[in-house]
């Protein structure tokens, strides 16, 4: 056994060396047992911890505009940040792997928490058919498919739905934004969701008009609650982390 691990190990690295695996953060070429993302850049990202924090500066944000159980994101999100560019490598260059790969990794750090201790099932927020047959994907469908993986949780992708396309949300205005998609989301077939616990995911959180809009179609429903989570979150707390700003 010992000696078919050594030859597994050796045509991993000749693999490796022909078609070198790299770094989908900073592009650094990956070493055995590194995946997709290298040690140095998982260590370099800002971690909310949010998920232990109950009323945190997510869930503050959110307080008056839609209501939500708990919400959390697994790192602080600005321009320029080690997760913005994984994120920008996900969305806009088609590496798919980077989705689950975080879902899974945000996972484990959520298994056993308080924070999913009686989610019912994982809801992605959906993006329009004609987004989805340009990008080929919902990033936010991977990430969740992820979290729902590590933590044993039926995945929904199907039954939120947006109705309408947006326009992009970029250099718009907090309430430009809330404007642009309020009433695009709709639910098909609500009883199945009637009483249930549901975890909502996004990729990154930023004004929080999209997931606000999620939230209040998804409550429309007999006994739901909504529990939100994302990748990412441009909502920090209220103190200084070095190089961030505080909003």
């Amino acid at each position: 056994m010992s000696r078919l691990r050594n030859i597994i190990r050796v045509a991993d690295d000749f693999i490796s060396l022909l078609f070198p695996r790299v770094c989908q953060g900073c592009g650094t070429i990956l070493v055995r047992n590194e995946e997709v993302i290298c040690l140095g850049c998982l260590a370099d990202m800002a971690y909310t911890n949010y998920h232990l924090e109950p009323a945190n500066a997510l869930e503050k944000e959110l307080w008056g505009r839609c209501y939500v159980e708990r919400a959390a994101a697994m790192c602080f999100y600005r321009r320029g940040s080690r997760i913005q560019k994984i994120i920008h490598r996900l969305k806009y260059h088609g590496v798919r792997n980077i989705g689950e790969y975080m879902g899974h990794m945000y996972g484990r750090k959520l298994a056993g928490s308080e924070f999913v201790g009686d989610i019912d099932l994982v809801i992605p927020v959906p993006l329009h058919h004609s987004k989805i047959r340009k990008r080929g994907f919902n990033q936010s469908e991977l990430i969740a498919g992820g979290l729902a993986g590590e933590l044993n949780l039926p995945l929904e992708a199907g039954l939120l739905k947006r109705v309408a396309r947006s326009a992009t949300q970029t250099r718009r205005s907090r309430v430009e934004r809330w404007e642009n998609v309020e009433g695009i989301f709709s639910v098909s077939r609500p009883e199945l969701l009637e009483g249930r616990h549901i975890l909502l995911v996004d990729d990154v959180i930023t004004t929080g008009s999209t997931v606000e809009s999620c939230v209040n179609c998804l409550k429309t429903i007999d006994g739901v609650r909504v529990t939100v989570l994302a990748l990412a979150s441009a909502v920090m707390s209220y103190f200084t982390l070095p190089g961030f700003f505080v909003i």
